[in-house]
């Protein structure tokens, strides 16, 4: 949509925000530039507000505009605005607070801190407990010395309550928190802060970084890898990659900081690395084969483990949409003849999917390599699993640690001081389970789907699988030795590299190149609608437009592989191109009204 004219007698700063008449209705809009009267009648504006978008955020919403292929009032309506009243000119001693509490860095630490201060861009790859946090704390003193404010992002399912009270402890009233899930008393007092300049650190998730920030001189992105720094709503924007462009924009370092990185940045930018940890526990690692249950091994170990009055975790991954068909006796799995990525077993049409290229086969009756007839795709839920842990433990106090249970912040910290407090002895959750949180007591961990998880039809799931084990299994062993049960036939893998992370990233290079991220750049253009036959027009229309393009390859036109979410039908397009530029040109040129564009998708199913 393109920007509408009014007239004002006031001189009007470009940014500030005013009231409008738009449609009949009173409506907030951003002055973007001044013009020359036009030739036709023009309405004059209501009321000139308090509030403003500075200069700054006014190219970062071009940028989110033109880059994710929205409208720029889908990008202003991420941010939140400054206000005309002049920041407070408030010091609270912090320069003295900080003397009084240095952190103290190990050689380690310094030089990887140097590295990171030596970089605009720059990865701090450590171990689960290797001493990141300090490191970042370390990096924001100094930000703070020098008169300066830092971002501190963190996943949503990560803002732990340890984080936050270590933070809180060093920092006092200058660190802020700030996210969703506060109330909005909360957050009208943090924003009070930030406004105030008060708050020097403000962490959060996605959103923390579209905050009125002045003096802003770092940001810090933990736990990069995490896919839940990418919006699902328009703008499907990375706030990963948001962030890198912030940098540039304000001219300002940022620490992208993580146990298991992405390719993506490991790939793009140089890296400090952090080994080792400050425990000294040993984790001795079981690989069983078997489908997706509890096994009598793991019962007997979760039975052991509570009898010793110590604790022990239970993963399972994020429930698919889809099952995933193996072999219940080799573990073979069924993946396309063309994408090297696992193919989902759709039950009502018989047949299995790739969810890349739309090769579809029918399901197999015996294991093409052991020929057993024996194909399982059975998954197991949390809810599930607590019930079967239960049967078999009645005694022990079983908590369900996932997304349906946990719904605030203020259930997470009470779940944790359960468990911390040793009033319950095992916890069974998703990926919540792993993401930062401190488990004092942890000396046995379950892993269970793993090779769901790597036979997903998602060129990144290796990656994700290892890196869920990885991160699981940090979460044990923090105070005494601890044992990783972990469910899968695909042992040579998992078993190769849970110790060298590294090593796999090297290997996965070889993988991507020419075909995936970040030696490619991917597109996905959705198509949604009641009417299948609307759904299905529009993106045959927009397809033939795109053929043009010499320099975009057109991976896939076809139904979605959820063919119909909240009643509509949905189809999609998945473009694959050298460069991001030729993509945005390509859509712009033949977007049509039902197309939702996902610039850098993560999420294929």
């Amino acid at each position: 949509m393109e920007p509408f004219t009014y007239h004002s007698s006031e001189n009007l700063s470009i940014g500030s925000i005013i009231i409008v008449i738009f449609n009949n209705r009173q409506k907030e809009a951003v002055v973007l530039e001044k013009v020359d009267q036009p030739d036709f009648d023009t309405l004059e504006i209501l009321e000139l507000t308090t509030r403003y978008f500075s200069k700054k955020q006014l190219a970062l919403a071009q940028f989110i505009a033109s880059y994710y292929i929205c409208s720029l009032g889908d990008a202003f309506a991420l941010m939140t605005s400054f206000l005309l009243e002049q920041e407070s000119d408030i010091v609270n001693n912090a320069e003295q607070a900080l003397q009084e509490s240095s952190i103290v860095l190990s050689r380690k630490q310094s030089e990887a801190l140097k590295f990171l201060q030596e970089h605009k861009v720059a990865l701090l790859f450590g171990d689960t407990g290797s001493g990141k946090t300090e490191v970042y704390m370390k990096y924001f003193e100094s930000v703070l010395r020098e008169g300066k404010r830092a971002i501190f992002l963190m996943p949503e399912i990560s803002l732990t309550p340890q984080m936050s009270k270590r933070l809180k402890e060093h920092f006092g009233e200058h660190f802020v928190l700030r996210h969703s899930k506060l109330t909005p008393l909360q957050k009208k007092k943090a924003l009070a802060k930030i406004y105030s300049g008060e708050a020097k650190i403000i962490a959060g998730a996605r959103s923390a970084l579209f905050l009125p920030i002045k003096d802003l001189g770092l940001i810090v992105v933990d736990e990069e890898h995490d896919d839940s720094y990418k919006s699902a709503a328009r703008p499907r924007y990375n706030a990963r990659d948001l962030a890198i462009y912030m940098g540039k924009l304000y001219d300002i370092p940022v620490v992208l900081g993580s146990a298991t990185p992405s390719l993506s940045s490991y790939v793009k930018f140089p890296h400090a690395r952090l080994k080792g940890g400050h425990f000294v526990s040993n984790k001795h690692f079981i690989y069983e084969k078997s489908p997706e249950v509890l096994t009598p091994l793991m019962q007997n170990a979760l039975r052991e483990i509570w009898e010793k009055k110590e604790q022990a975790i239970v993963f399972l991954p994020t429930r698919a949409n889809f099952k995933y068909l193996i072999c219940g006796d080799c573990g073979h799995s069924f993946t396309c003849a063309f994408c090297s990525v696992g193919m989902s077993l759709h039950q009502h049409a018989r047949a299995m999917k790739c969810h890349y290229c739309n090769f579809t086969q029918a399901i197999p009756q015996v294991c093409p390599e052991c020929q057993s007839p024996h194909l399982v795709s059975s998954r197991l839920g949390t809810a599930e699993a607590v019930k079967n842990i239960e049967s078999f433990l009645p005694e022990a106090k079983v908590e369900q640690f996932d997304r349906d249970t946990i719904t605030t912040a203020n259930k997470l910290q009470k779940a944790l001081q359960r468990f911390n407090a040793k009033e319950s002895d095992i916890l069974v959750g998703t990926q919540m389970l792993s993401k930062g949180h401190d488990y004092h007591d942890v000396t046995l961990a379950v892993v269970l789907g793993m090779d769901n998880m790597l036979n997903m039809g998602d060129y990144r799931a290796r990656e994700k699988a290892l890196s869920s084990l990885i991160q699981v299994a940090g979460r044990s062993g923090r105070a005494k030795d601890a044992k990783v049960i972990v469910q899968t036939f695909n042992e040579d893998f998992f078993s190769h590299y849970i110790n060298n992370y590294e090593a796999f990233l090297d290997d996965e290079k070889l993988f991507r190149e020419e075909l995936y991220p970040p030696f490619k750049k991917l597109c996905r253009i959705l198509f949604a609608h009641k009417n299948g036959m609307k759904a299905q027009e529009a993106m045959r229309a927009m397809e033939v437009k795109l053929r043009l393009f010499e320099n975009v390859e057109i991976v896939g036109a076809k139904k979605c592989a959820i063919e119909k979410v909240a009643n509509k039908y949905r189809f999609e397009i998945l473009l694959r191109a050298d460069k991001s530029t030729d993509i945005i040109k390509a859509v712009r040129a033949s977007k049509v009204p039902l197309a939702e564009v996902d610039m850098d998708p993560i999420e294929f199913a």
